[in-house]
């Protein structure tokens, strides 16, 4: 796995991401992450999470560190869509 990115990263864009889901202590925990066109990123660390209730439904929020870069993630509990918020 590569841990190049292009540094332009425009808000919102959906992502591919490899989670691990369990209902342990951390219920969900982001792997990798990939955007279009772009070799796999992977997640060395999960340094948080919240949540954000949107009406009805949640928003996951992960702030994480793929390599030297710090990223948030976003997941839609609603339409199961990964988002790359900034990197």
């Amino acid at each position: 796995m590569q841990n190049n990115i292009n540094k332009t990263v425009q808000t919102g864009e959906k992502v591919e991401v490899m989670a691990l889901f369990n209902y342990s202590q951390i219920p969900c925990q982001p792997l990798y992450f990939r955007r279009r066109g772009e070799s796999e990123v992977e997640i060395t660390d999960t340094l948080s999470e919240r949540i954000k209730f949107v009406g009805d439904h949640a928003k996951h929020i992960f702030q994480c560190v793929a390599g030297k870069m710090s990223c948030q993630l976003e997941f839609d509990s609603a339409s199961l869509a990964w988002t790359l918020i900034e990197c």
